[in-house]
């Protein structure tokens, strides 16, 4: 017999997932030598019947495991110069991992530190409030998500997104992860899983090289010459670094993977300055808001909540002219200080595996546009998130402390004075003040109307308790570095735009399929 899957599958909660193995064995007549869940997710729409719903993968015989088998770049194409992959987000990690399928050895480079001492660096800014500029929530081994919730759902339809969960796993990702409808790493377990693929990438004869950072880029008759590197050496790493300490090295390269994710402004700017061609890209801004999670727990799955995982939301208002919506939300999570420049305030949400925090949070955001921005420039963008993110670094008293005003206060233009059931999480303190004065009109009107929008889907949405927190600035990449159908960037030939910092992904799944994507652009390019 053949290989046989069988769809809604009904487990009430609380019941064993060993009786779907039963159920697998009656289907095919009482012998059942493979078994594999292939999907799960939760039908909570009547809170009176939560049930789970499941898809499984069997056989009467024992499958054998498929490896994929990649073309190796032959020996007499071996690039003399280096192929260089710029940043160590998920697009730079997975376009890394795939170059050394197609037997290219890359050179990966990132402006932060490793994973175990960027969080060392990170921590230590929670409570000194020294921001280190180069290695933050933002930037350092494993790009801003390795901070975040490890969220690894996408509305991408892309063949790859199932590989990018299997990569995961195969480095030590949780194996629940390939058949959950909302699959999450998790920030604790994500560090780990980041470090077994540097390993890998060494161990296959790559190289990685932290504190270094892509200062220029020389191009000649529209084609990618060489790079100049700045390499950090502090002596005391993990502080804030001083004038000293650098070194810069210029090398010939045969390819650039450009994954520099959406907050590498100083790159944005250098790439500009050198005529690669980029513009303008619409994106979001708002705040965090907070709730218990408890609270979010009753209103999505009743009194069965204690019974089931943290939940969580999605939520969107047309209810303005223009949309609201949240996003990156983060159960049992944390608020976290994810500045990357000096005199700018900046929030993301990240939640561990567990998701076992007191609070729930997410994004509060409202759509931007280019008609926004008051610029045809390029990094338009770019000045317009600085702006928001320098009044909330003035509204919470220039000290890296976060503004933040309860949802009742907000929607009366009032500044709080005190916290009710809700404490905020964000940990380098926050101000109370009033929000007006950091985000712009249309978007704090945008926001009023959507909380009581959501509200009404979202029972206690609206909560007056509810703390919001500014401000979520970088949802996106405000621009887009342009490239064409062979993956490079339509004014320079060997530079590979790549990722969501280059305008092309929206989250880990979706850039870690990018960087997969980039690398097979470059062994196509090499083979020639």
């Amino acid at each position: 017999m053949s290989l046989r899957t069988f769809s809604d599958i009904k487990l009430p909660i609380g019941r064993s997932e060993d009786e779907l193995v039963q159920i697998a064995r009656k289907k095919l007549g009482g012998k059942l030598g493979y078994f594999s869940i292939k999907k799960k997710s939760l039908d909570a729409r009547d809170k009176n019947n939560i049930r789970y719903i499941y898809t499984v993968e069997c056989s009467r015989e024992e499958q054998k495991k498929e490896e994929r088998v990649f073309e190796r770049l032959p020996k007499n194409k071996m690039p003399i110069k280096p192929v260089l992959v710029v940043g160590s987000g998920p697009a730079g990690l997975f376009c890394a991992l795939r170059l050394l399928d197609h037997g290219i050895t890359p050179v990966l480079i990132e402006r932060g530190a490793p994973v175990e001492e960027r969080e060392k660096t990170i921590k230590r800014f929670f409570t000194t409030k020294l921001l280190d500029t180069q290695t933050n929530i933002q930037f350092g081994e494993g790009g801003a998500g390795t901070f975040s919730d490890g969220k690894l759902n996408t509305q991408t339809h892309s063949a790859l997104n199932r590989e990018v969960l299997e990569t995961f796993v195969r480095f030590g990702a949780p194996k629940e992860i390939l058949y959950l409808a909302k699959p999450h790493v998790g920030s604790d377990k994500l560090k780990q899983v980041v470090k077994n693929m540097r390993s890998h990438i060494l161990s296959q004869g790559g190289e990685v090289h932290f504190y270094t950072q892509l200062e220029d880029v020389t191009i000649e008759n529209g084609r990618l010459q060489s790079v100049t590197l700045c390499r950090r050496e502090p002596k005391d790493r993990g502080t804030v670094r001083d004038d000293g300490g650098f070194v810069r090295e210029k090398i010939a390269v045969s390819a650039v993977a450009l994954a520099i994710g959406h907050s590498a402004r100083d790159t944005f700017e250098t790439l500009l300055r050198r005529g690669v061609a980029m513009r303008q890209k619409d994106f979001a801004v708002g705040v965090r808001i907070e709730h218990l999670q408890s609270e979010i727990g009753k209103a999505q799955y009743g009194k069965a909540y204690t019974l089931l995982p943290a939940a969580d939301y999605k939520l969107v208002s047309h209810a303005s002219e223009r949309a609201a919506f949240t996003f990156c939300m983060c159960p049992g999570g944390y608020v976290m200080p994810s500045s990357s420049e000096d005199g700018g305030v900046v929030t993301n949400g990240m939640s561990n595996f567990a998701r076992d925090g007191e609070n729930a949070n997410a994004a509060l955001i409202a759509q931007v546009t280019r008609a926004d921005f008051d610029s045809d420039h390029p990094l338009a963008g770019v000045e317009f998130q600085r702006k928001i993110e320098r009044a909330a670094f003035r509204a919470g008293g220039e000290t890296y402390a976060a503004p933040v005003q309860l949802v009742g206060d907000f929607l009366q233009d009032k500044v709080s004075s005190s916290f009710g059931e809700v404490h905020p999480t964000y940990a380098a303190g926050t101000a109370f003040a009033d929000l007006r004065a950091v985000l712009p009109t249309p978007v704090i009107d945008t926001l009023k109307t959507a909380l009581t929008d959501m509200d009404r889907r979202l029972h206690g949405f609206a909560n007056p308790s509810a703390v919001l927190t500014g401000v979520e600035s970088r949802t996106s990449s405000p621009v887009r570095i342009e490239r064409d159908e062979t993956l490079q960037s339509i004014s320079t030939l060997g530079l590979y735009p790549c990722g969501e910092g280059a305008g092309y992904a929206g989250g880990i799944t979706s850039s870690a399929a990018d960087g997969l994507r980039v690398a097979t652009a470059i062994f196509a390019s090499l083979r020639e």
